[in-house]
């Protein structure tokens, strides 16, 4: 059953949160999947947008649930902001985000009157009007607009939940500021992930559960995509995408088939 694009394939992006988890369980063959794929030496990275976690966090979270996944395989859009940030000579932030992925940003100065940068994650239940218009009026004094990804939607154990993807794209037309939008569907971010594998698109696959940010990200930035029917998969928003996935498979489970 093996798929022909596959043929060409050194290396694998496994998007995480409704792909290999979802919630605070393992998805059914996942931790088999990893294990037969580090078997067989394939190079993978495994690329998240959540920001509700740190790397640290995430990490330790991915452990409990059984996952063989090492840090430095682990390419968060919270770490990439960093990375982005370490470029802009130090500047100072106001961060929309929960206190845990902060830590990731303990490097930068951190201002809440007049910032170099409003970065944007996930605030969880915290998101309010005061939140967006402190955030709002330090856009208008200078700040820039930094998001660490635009997601419309993520999968909860309770369905989907709507991601900061639109508080993003609120800030965008208050200010008139497009912002840097760092995590998928980013083709930098995609970039990011095959410079730390040495390998060219061509030769890695994106297996994700988004049909914008993983297969339409992924198949902008030059690769191949497989879509699975797990996490926030639903047939319809597919449908309605105009987005035609390289193959679709029932989950994470059915790859060693392919490969």
């Amino acid at each position: 059953m093996k798929s022909q694009f596959f043929s060409n394939a050194k290396g694998l992006l496994i998007d995480l949160d409704g792909v290999v988890y979802v919630g605070d369980g393992a998805i059914d063959g996942a931790v088999e999947t990893i294990n037969w794929l580090k078997e067989k030496s394939l190079a993978c990275r495994f690329l998240t947008n959540t920001t509700t976690r740190s790397l640290a966090s995430l990490h330790s979270k991915l452990t409990d649930l059984g996952l063989p996944i090492d840090k430095q395989e682990i390419i968060s859009a919270t770490y990439a902001g960093v990375l982005y940030l370490r470029q802009q000579d130090r500047p100072s932030c106001h961060l929309l985000l929960t206190d845990d992925p902060k830590d990731d940003f303990a490097e930068f100065p951190q201002n809440d009157i007049n910032p170099n940068y409003v970065v944007v994650g996930d605030l969880a239940k915290s998101w309010s009007y005061d939140v967006m218009n402190r955030a709002f009026n330090m856009i208008l004094g200078g700040a820039k607009l930094l998001a660490l990804h635009k997601g419309r939607y993520w999968q909860t154990e309770e369905g989907l939940r709507m991601d900061i993807g639109a508080f993003v794209a609120g800030l965008e037309y208050v200010t008139g500021q497009e912002a840097v939008v760092i995590g998928k569907p980013s083709p930098q971010f995609f970039r990011m992930a095959l410079s730390d594998m040495g390998l060219t698109a061509d030769e890695v696959v994106m297996i994700g559960d988004d049909i914008h940010n993983d297969i339409g990200g992924a198949q902008k930035a030059g690769h191949k995509a497989v879509l699975v029917r797990t996490g926030k998969y639903r047939s319809d928003l597919v449908e309605q995408s105009g987005i035609e996935p390289d193959l679709v498979i029932d989950s994470i489970a059915q790859l060693p088939d392919y490969l």
